[in-house]
């Protein structure tokens, strides 16, 4: 029996372990580095500037654009709602635009929802125009375009501070040269959450006590999910780049 193949068949063999092995070691240390960082200050600061990178608190917007997130309700439109409910008190003359798709003659649509939201806050209806085809940032920008009195217009656009910057450039790019935005933050707890773990009861032998560590309990994870959001969002501004689309 002619086994010549056999040789080629190990070289095969020889470099997927190789790739495996390499593919392991970069994976291996990325987490390594993002759990390193999640204990620095680093995972917030760059946060905090695709957040704050495009943000003109003077303008004074003809329109404020709420960019749509999950679904109504949930946790990033449901903040994004509250933002721009306050641009709309602060900036009575504009128009608000929300942008999100959705059926707009079915009532319980997330579009409608985030529509009926707004006019719980005290936006008036006749101020609300929906732009509920786009599907993602550069389809929405093409769409905002379009209801924009004119090109030149203000524009205020609300949405999470990861996603600022790509809405805000993904619209110049469009065409609309006046817009900026209007980073939707959490807002930290104001209460102080220490505890005393022995106070608490249970099994305290041979576990550490955390209840006046923060950074333990909160931070770490809090900084790990912004390394993550942060990752998406430079790898999407790459993309859009390379598209043309900011």
């Amino acid at each position: 029996m002619n086994f010549s193949w056999w040789p080629n068949i190990m070289k095969v063999i020889t470099f997927i372990k190789k790739v495996v092995k390499w593919i392991m070691l970069v994976s291996g240390g990325l987490s390594l580095l993002m759990i390193i960082l999640s204990f620095t200050s680093l995972p917030f600061w760059v946060y905090y500037w695709l957040g704050t990178s495009v943000v003109n608190i003077e303008l004074m917007p003809d329109y404020i654009v709420v960019m749509g997130g999950s679904a109504m309700p949930g946790k990033s439109t449901l903040i994004r709602t509250y933002y721009a409910a306050g641009a709309a008190q602060r900036f009575p003359d504009s128009k608000i635009i929300i942008a999100l798709p959705g059926d707009l003659s079915d009532e319980n649509s997330s579009v409608n929802l985030v529509k009926k939201e707004l006019v719980l806050r005290n936006v008036s209806p006749e101020r609300i125009l929906t732009e509920n085809i786009g599907t993602n940032t550069r389809y929405q920008a093409l769409e905002v375009k379009k209801l924009l009195s004119e090109p030149q217009a203000g524009v205020l656009v609300v949405t999470s501070p990861e996603h600022i910057r790509r809405a805000v450039l993904s619209i110049r790019k469009a065409g609309c040269p006046n817009v900026y935005g209007l980073p939707a933050f959490d807002e930290t707890n104001d209460f102080v959450l220490y505890f005393n773990d022995d106070e608490l009861g249970g099994r305290n032998k041979f576990l550490p006590e955390i209840g006046n560590n923060l950074q333990i309990r909160y931070q770490f994870w809090q900084h790990l999910e912004y390394e993550i959001l942060i990752t998406r969002e430079f790898l999407a501004l790459g993309f859009y780049y390379l598209k043309g689309w900011i």
